[in-house]
């Protein structure tokens, strides 16, 4: 009982202690990191990012990940804000993307993800054909198929009844 009130006992410090230690961490990324709006844009669509990290309220952003380029941020009408724009390009290919943007006052540099998927205007290719597992395949929906197939499980089926009865009456089987 001793032994095992020492060992939950220290279980629960040692999940305390690293909360301690990482919870800092995690409140100073979330200060320095670059907002994508929106987090999953389309070829040819705009996306705002901005950041709190930089004191100036400037920087310098790269899109170039995905196509777009350089582009500005401003200072925003949120204070200590900046906030940009750029549009991804419409060749750019379905994938996620990092974002950056370098504060013009000192050299901190933050960013963000961007996934790009497919537009519903070129529209999604719907699987088509067997799964390539080199083991047959599905021909499509033949009646012939499914009738063979559905009498095959009948003639089974009952050849298994039939041999359960006989089993069951004893007659030797």
């Amino acid at each position: 009982m001793r032994r095992t009130a020492r060992l939950l006992s220290a279980a629960a410090l040692a999940v305390a202690a690293a909360g301690l230690v990482t919870a800092p961490a995690y409140a100073d990324d979330e200060e320095g990191s670059l907002e994508v709006y929106p987090s999953s844009a389309e070829p040819g669509g705009q996306v705002t990012v901005n950041t709190s990290a930089c004191d100036g309220g400037t920087a310098q952003g790269d899109a170039g990940a995905v196509g777009a380029g350089a582009f500005t941020l401003a200072p925003s009408t949120h204070e200590g804000d900046a906030i940009g724009q750029f549009r991804v390009p419409p060749s750019a290919q379905p994938g996620t993307y990092e974002i950056v943007a370098k504060c013009a006052e000192g050299d901190r540099e933050v960013s963000g993800d961007l996934v790009v998927t497919l537009s519903p205007a070129r529209g999604q290719v719907r699987p088509r054909g067997s799964v390539k597992t080199g083991v047959g395949g599905v021909m499509g929906p033949d009646p012939v198929q499914t009738a063979a197939g559905v009498a095959a499980l009948a003639v089974a089926a009952a050849g298994g009844t039939w041999l359960l009865h006989r089993r069951a009456r004893g007659d030797g089987i």
